[in-house]
């Protein structure tokens, strides 16, 4: 965008027998247009940086956070804790965070947004913005309307991106929708809003997980931001796919957050998002007999 502004002030000075006539023009005029030309210039810049300050919408709105606050705090999680029995590990390593970082994890069960919403605490839960697939969650007014309340939820297109027509009409469609088409991860991200994504995709079908996207690992280096890995176990057997409700009975689940990675010097994404996918295996791997098993787990608290 800065880009096609720049195109626009060169194509619009004039040529040739026009040249003198522009030479007239009081060079107050002149001054005026290139500032107006420089102040447009740097609020796209500013919305690009994500340091734009005067950005208004449902993600900062102090008044749409009440209302996630009431859905996931009054209704979200106390339902969903009381039909599962939910443990939560590794809240510790959550602390000190604050502003833009990803939160990354495996997927297999609708219920998996709803654990990590209620397991998070409530200051980084906030205004957590959750990427949500844009062909299934915003395709319909009430499943666009929950999902914005309970998850803050944001659309993310699926499948091969087609040409320039395909994505003005998509663009289009979004805006009917209501959809602002700038709002994406990385522009919640630099400015300083946390959000969940899962890097699969889509929803394992047998519960094993698939190989990671790289998006999320290119969006920590590019935004500068930390991942947050975390594992959510027998979510999939909760509440597997194709389920519209849990099963009955409270069966265990359990959410296991690991330490925030970022790259390591001179690590590729593919890398690295290899080494996050590796960790969300290995918290998987630990906790697992912990809260699946009979007895009460050892480790993780009762939320």
């Amino acid at each position: 965008m800065i880009a096609d502004d720049e195109r626009s002030a060169e194509g619009d000075a004039p040529v040739g027998a026009d040249a003198a006539e522009h030479d007239s023009v009081p060079s107050t005029r002149l001054h005026a247009v290139a500032d107006r030309v420089s102040e447009t210039r740097d609020r796209v810049a500013d919305r690009v940086s994500g340091t734009a300050v005067d950005v208004r919408d449902r993600f900062n709105s102090k008044m749409h956070a009440s209302a996630r606050f009431v859905a996931q705090r009054w209704v979200m999680k106390p339902t969903v804790w009381s039909i599962t029995d939910v443990t939560v590990v590794g809240r510790e390593n959550l602390e000190g965070l604050e502003g833009g970082f990803i939160l990354v994890g495996n997927h297999s069960s609708h219920l998996d947004a709803p654990l990590i919403v209620g397991a998070l605490p409530r200051k980084l839960s906030r205004y957590l913005a959750t990427g949500a697939a844009a062909d299934y969650f915003f395709d319909v007014w009430w499943r666009r309307g929950l999902t914005s309340l309970f998850f803050n939820a944001f659309p993310i297109q699926r499948g091969k991106r087609g040409g320039k027509a395909e994505k003005r009409a998509e663009a289009k469609a979004r805006r009917s929708r209501g959809e602002d088409p700038a709002v994406s991860a990385a522009s919640l991200l630099q400015r300083g809003f946390p959000v969940l994504v899962f890097p699969e995709g889509t929803r394992s079908k047998d519960g094993e997980m698939g190989p990671f996207k790289p998006g999320a690992a290119r969006l920590a280096g590019a935004c500068n931001v930390p991942i947050v890995p975390l594992a959510l176990i027998g979510a999939n057997i909760a509440q597997p796919r194709g389920s519209s409700w849990p099963r009955p009975g409270r069966l265990p689940v359990g959410v296991a957050f690991g330490a925030p990675m970022r790259p390591l010097e001179g690590e590729s994404t593919l890398k690295f998002s290899e080494r996050t996918r590796a960790e969300v295996v290995r918290l998987k791997n630990q906790y697992s007999a912990d809260i699946l098993g009979p007895s009460t787990p050892s480790k993780g608290a009762r939320s």
